[in-house]
């Protein structure tokens, strides 16, 4: 990293989060205001690989603030998990006079970029995007704040149908392996139970819980379960076991599924974009390398890649004591 930076490139990987166009937006402009040339690339890892490349000035991300999704697109690539398909996006990244790349992504994007690190020493910090905010280093993740917004919407609409109908409804958000969505969306929602990976609140209590309810004059419930909770298979196998022991309740299962993803980002997503996208760009031009910015405290902070990724982001025991005493 003697020599100035001259060209940044910038890609989105792994799933779309509402936000990642404003960062993407952010990248752009904070490199047109150092007077540095920024490179978009197409379709994540892949795109890299076979040189997908376009130059992008501050008119290309015009309008793209209040968008969903990725102008850049996303995509797997299993051809970058090889030596050889990283030898290519190396390649193309010196004969393009790329300089440095920023990364949009979670965990496996910042994987597949400290890989990129170990074997070329190519300079590249890593922005958080991501709508299950499970990465270490910052408070929120862009994307989170939006998913919690969609998924608490949906969960009062489907409160309206349960009260109408004294239905007990299963309502399964994102969270493959943390259950911050669901614990969160669910004490927004007023949800009277909530199943996450981290508690394994187990059959037992989740009958005896809706037992009390019923006791106490309800007549309908909202179960909030993450998708990584492991109490059943899935959560049509939870509600056929629930079937069982509550024949009165007219059990049904939602599942909100990609849902979550899209959307038009909040107003926190957009400004939390915008500041990590210009972040990680005067990160680079500070000649740092190898590490994600984040916010924490609402404050711009960095962590290097392989904490983000080893380390794990805890569930606050203060939520999960609200949780269980507002759902009384």
């Amino acid at each position: 990293m003697n020599e100035p930076i001259k060209k940044i490139a910038v890609l989105t990987s792994g799933g779309d989060a509402p936000g990642m166009n404003a960062a993407i937006r952010a990248v752009v402009r904070a490199c047109t205001y150092y007077r540095v040339e920024c490179v978009g690339v197409y379709r994540g890892y892949q795109g890299l690989i076979e040189g997908d490349f376009e130059t992008l000035n501050a008119r290309h991300v015009s309008n793209i603030i209040s968008k969903g999704g990725t102008i850049l697109k996303s995509a797997r690539s299993a051809e970058f998990r090889t030596e050889e398909g990283r030898f290519k996006a190396h390649k193309h990244l010196i004969e393009n006079g790329i300089g440095a790349l920023v990364l949009i992504g979670g965990d496996g994007t910042f994987t597949g970029g400290l890989k990129f690190i170990e074997e070329f020493n190519f300079p590249l910090v890593g922005i958080p995007g991501t709508i299950d905010n499970d990465i270490y280093g910052t408070d929120n993740t862009i994307g989170y704040d939006t998913a919690l917004n969609t998924v608490v919407e949906a969960i009062d609409k489907i409160r309206d149908t349960a009260s109408s109908h004294n239905r007990l409804f299963f309502v399964e958000v994102m969270g493959r392996d943390a259950g911050f969505i669901a614990l969160n969306s669910g004490i927004g929602a007023g949800a009277e139970e909530i199943l996450i990976p981290e508690k394994n609140l187990g059959l037992d209590r989740l009958v005896e819980s809706l037992n009390k309810s019923k006791e106490k004059g309800k007549t309908s419930s909202i179960v909030v379960v993450s998708e990584g909770d492991k109490i059943g298979k899935n959560v049509f196998e939870l509600g056929d076991y629930i079937t069982e022991h509550f024949p009165n309740y007219d059990i049904r299962v939602s599942v909100l599924g990609h849902m979550q993803r899209g959307g038009s980002p909040s107003c926190y997503d957009r400004v939390l974009a915008s500041r990590l996208g210009v972040a990680a760009v005067e990160a680079l031009l500070d000649r740092t390398t190898g590490v994600m910015v984040g916010i924490t405290n609402n404050k711009v902070s960095t962590v290097g890649l392989n904490k983000a990724i080893k380390m794990n982001n805890d569930i606050d025991p203060e939520l999960l004591k609200v949780a269980e005493i507002t759902s009384i």
